[in-house]
């Protein structure tokens, strides 16, 4: 099957953009139980954390209003740096710009942020980040504060919030079937077929799978390990940029790599990309 390796959604994003799901999921984050009578709106804004990767979903509840990010790659310690910028635009869309500036108190909605972290490198099962480790110069407190709670979702970690919401229990294993396979050889295509077919086979997600089966492949393919991607991607890209007088192969190999650079990690400095490749600037442009 071929995949589409510029789809821009996630199959997180896809699965959760859904207003029953995000109802029960902020159940079992803030230990409440609101019921279908509780009112979900879904706000999430386009390419705005991770460029042309769209894999975080915004949505108000109750006052409050809840941006949930998934991570399968690094923690990335700038998350509440990300999350503050995240929720200045969110305010913008919310609010009438016009009421700042009157004297009456305007009342906003309440932020939490989270990310839930589904990576292969060990992490806690749980950690505040905060925005105050990234000033310059330490406040005690801090005039501006804003933290992350981050949530390890992995299927073996079995942590206590997987268990309360069955829709998230059934998402972290059917990655976890994904990476076992994977364990064992098959191609990543490959393992993501499989991974499919038994989670069907055992009623984990089986609907929405049954339903977006091909979306599903092409969207995890593309979103999978993306960090360890980048990183073969890059070290190829080092080692034969350093080879001087390609062969009609290794120029093949070298305009798919930027190819790569310039379609999955959406890098545009042709500079960087000829350094990389050995490509000359020229080529590179063609490929543009």
């Amino acid at each position: 099957m071929n995949t589409n390796k510029k789809y821009k959604d996630s199959v997180f994003t896809r699965y959760f953009s859904d207003k029953h799901k995000l109802r029960l999921l902020y159940n079992a984050l803030e230990n409440t139980n609101y019921g279908e009578e509780t009112e979900v709106n879904i706000i999430t804004l386009e390419d705005v954390l991770f460029m042309n990767q769209k894999n975080d979903i915004c949505f108000t509840i109750d006052n409050k209003f809840i941006i949930l990010i998934e991570h399968q790659s690094t923690i990335n310690n700038n998350m509440p740096l990300r999350c503050l910028l995240y929720i200045a635009r969110e305010y913008e869309k919310l609010i009438d710009k016009n009421i700042v500036y009157r004297s009456t108190l305007q009342k906003i909605p309440t932020p939490h942020c989270y990310v839930l972290y589904n990576g292969v490198r060990n992490y806690p099962k749980e950690k505040i980040l905060k925005l105050s480790d990234a000033f310059l110069v330490q406040q005690n407190p801090p005039e501006l504060e804003l933290t992350v709670k981050v949530i390890n979702i992995n299927y073996k970690e079995n942590h206590s919030i997987v268990q309360q919401c069955q829709y998230l229990k059934e998402y972290s294993y059917f990655i976890s079937v994904v990476r076992t396979y994977l364990e064992k050889g098959l191609e990543l295509n490959d393992a993501i077929i499989q991974a499919v077919k038994i989670c069907i086979d055992k009623n984990v997600m089986k609907e929405f799978l049954e339903k977006n089966s091909s979306e599903v492949i092409n969207m995890l393919f593309t979103e999978f390990d993306m960090d360890t991607a980048k990183e073969i991607w890059k070290e190829e890209a080092r080692e034969e940029g350093r080879k001087e007088g390609f062969t009609k192969g290794e120029i093949k190999k070298q305009i798919e790599i930027a190819k790569n650079l310039l379609a999955i990690l959406d890098i545009k400095d042709v500079n960087m990309i000829s350094k990389a490749t050995g490509l000359s600037i020229e080529e590179i442009k063609k490929l543009m």
